[in-house]
This record gives C-alpha cells, structure tokens and sequence, in this order.
C-alpha cells in the first residue's frame, strides 16, 4: 500500500507542478493548492509505511520524469537525446530504489510505528 501513495503523490505532482506554470486566476491557483496538499497528503501516507529517504528519492524522481516527458510531448520542450538519456537514468534509478527496498525494512518501520501488517 505503501507503494501506492507514493506513485499518487508523484502523478498529483505532475498537475501541481503544471499549476505553477500555467496557473493565471484565483481559481486555477485554488486548484494548484488543492493538489499540493493532495500530494503532501499521499507522501505522509508512504511515509509512514515506507523509509522517507525511499518515499521523497521515488516522489521526487518519477515526477521529474513524468513531467519531463510531458513537456516534451504535450508542450513543445526541445528534445535532445541527453536529455532523453538522464531522464531515463532517473527512471531507472526509481525503480532501483523500489526493487531494493527490501521488506526487513518495511518491517522495521512498521516496528518502529507500532503497526502490524499493512
């Protein structure tokens, strides 16, 4: 479950961030802080089943990416190879991360929280 939150987090991520750019009224704005706690929300909840350090390395990576490659797509960046390069060295150092969090560490974390199975 754990897992989850953080890939939501990362795809709220994604329209908060294009908020910030494109937002141009009370209302757009409204709908960018609406995200971002959404967002925040779903990190708390990784968190707490998840090792921060794993939680922000993944939110923080797959976003990056995710808008990327929307910019690319969808909104007319420039694309060049290196850039396609050290996008995909990100995506494969997200899911490095989660294939090596092991569960002896989402054991202790849950542990530490006084949570049993999840």
């Amino acid at each position: 479950m754990g897992w989850l939150y953080v890939f939501l987090a990362a795809f709220v991520e994604i329209f908060w961030v294009l908020g910030l750019k494109y937002s141009t009224n009370f209302l757009m704005w409204s709908g960018t802080v609406i995200t971002i706690i959404f967002s925040f929300y779903f990190i708390i909840k990784a968190c707490a089943l998840l090792p921060s350090g794993t939680v922000y390395a993944v939110f923080t990576g797959f976003g990056a990416a995710a808008i990327a490659i929307i910019d690319f797509t969808l909104l007319g960046a420039e694309f060049t190879y290196g850039k396609a390069s050290f996008i995909g060295l990100i995506i494969i150092g997200v899911v490095g991360i989660q294939l090596t969090t092991g569960s002896s560490e989402q054991e202790e974390k849950q542990a530490l929280t006084g949570r049993e199975g999840s």
